[in-house]
């Protein structure tokens, strides 16, 4: 219990300490984060809760914390946060400390919030998931292709993050999504496109068009809607979709030697990445999502349904999320990210009601090993495999 002892403590002492000095932005902000859930949970007992705390807290201290983690870690049930650890500097071995203001690029993580931006869409009756793009998106040179093989990555369309480059993109010159649209339409006999709907290919391009789509439909841009249906409703109040003007502002990444990556001319397209999060962000999204707040049981059950099935095994992919379908029928939603140096694992034990979440900006392979405390929660037969 000694760590979260030690935030519970500090919670109160920022509440008496502040209450009768002036405090900065950031320390308001920083008291308001810790504050936000009860220090003591009210929906697990507390047998539950130690027993919980005790293997998080081990798997944490002999795992990941050893291996040159720098980032947030968070695992809750029912909501209730059991156990968090924030650890390294935003320049990993020097400058201001990583903690729950702590924005991390989510990477692929971002994919969950376009996918559900098409399905609030698609709920309001504003598009059909069988419209095909070119409905929505003038030009787009390719039959069959439609919002749903965007969704599920069964769109048979090549990555834009290699063919822009191989077929001649200036790299000195910063891609968007509608550069992206545009060099397709450019080069539609140049480009390799697979027959749509006929097998899963994981596919950035798909998102950086979906994400144009809803700007489309939505009439106004994809970073505003995702602020105005999502981000604000919810108080994710540390959550945004990047833009290179924000480029000196933002939490850097670190290759695992501690070196800096740079920014590079694939890093203003969204959609695919680009949404920045917190951990206990990301436990506002997943509960939003798990108690019915935003979207309708039935537009759940669409988006966590698998729809490719040429392969046995127990991983699928749904709109917009990954998934484990388990042979004793437990199922576990969710989406890992890579982009750069950052690492991103979020997922949702939907049955047990848990929620994993790392968020690290240093390269680090061992976060996406956290699937190895699913255990702690239930039992869950067959191979995890690693995804990004």
């Amino acid at each position: 219990m000694r760590n979260h002892l030690k935030y519970s403590f500090l919670a109160f002492f920022l509440l008496g300490c502040y209450a009768t000095t002036d405090k900065t932005g950031r320390e308001a902000a920083l008291e308001d984060s810790l504050s936000y859930y009860p220090a003591t949970p009210s929906k697990v007992s507390k047998a539950e809760y130690r027993r919980l705390y005790r293997s998080v807290a081990n798997f944490y201290e002999s795992g990941l914390g050893r291996y040159g983690f720098n980032g947030a870690f968070l695992v809750a049930k029912k909501g209730e946060i059991v156990y968090e650890k924030y650890n390294g500097n935003w320049n990993v071995r020097s400058g201001a400390k990583i903690d729950s203001l702590t924005s991390f690029h989510l990477a692929s993580v971002s994919k969950t919030f376009t996918g559900m931006a098409v399905l609030k869409l698609w709920e309001e009756g504003k598009l059909g998931l069988n419209d095909e793009v070119s409905a929505h998106l003038a030009g787009f040179p390719f039959e069959g292709v439609t919002v749903k093989t965007l969704l599920d990555h069964r769109s048979g369309l090549p990555n834009y993050v290699y063919f822009m480059e191989q077929l001649g993109w200036d790299k000195k010159k910063n891609i968007t999504n509608a550069d992206v649209l545009q060099f397709m339409i450019d080069n539609k006999a140049r480009l390799n496109v697979g027959r749509p709907d006929k097998h899963f290919t994981y596919c950035n391009t798909n998102y950086a068009l979906l994400a144009l789509i809803v700007e489309k439909v939505a009439g106004k841009p994809f970073p505003q809607f995702l602020q105005e249906t999502f981000f604000s409703p919810l108080n994710m109040n540390h959550t945004f979709v990047f833009s290179m003007d924000k480029a000196d502002e933002v939490l850097p990444s670190f290759n695992y030697r501690n070196q800096k990556e740079a920014f590079t001319f694939l890093d203003g397209v969204y959609g695919d990445k680009n949404v920045y999060s917190t951990v206990r962000d990301m436990l506002k999204w997943d509960q939003a999502l798990t108690n019915g707040t935003l979207f309708k049981q039935t537009t759940l059950d669409s988006a966590y349904t698998g729809y490719s099935n040429e392969k046995p095994g127990i991983k699928n992919y749904g709109l917009g999320w990954r998934m484990y379908n388990y042979p004793n029928d437990k199922k576990i939603i969710y989406h890992n990210g890579w982009w750069h140096g950052n690492n991103t694992f979020f997922n949702r034990l939907i049955q047990d009601s848990a929620t994993i979440i790392v968020l690290g900006n240093r390269f680090n392979k061992n976060i996406y090993q956290t699937k190895k405390l699913f255990p702690v929660f239930n039992t869950y037969e067959g191979h995890a495999e690693d995804d990004e």
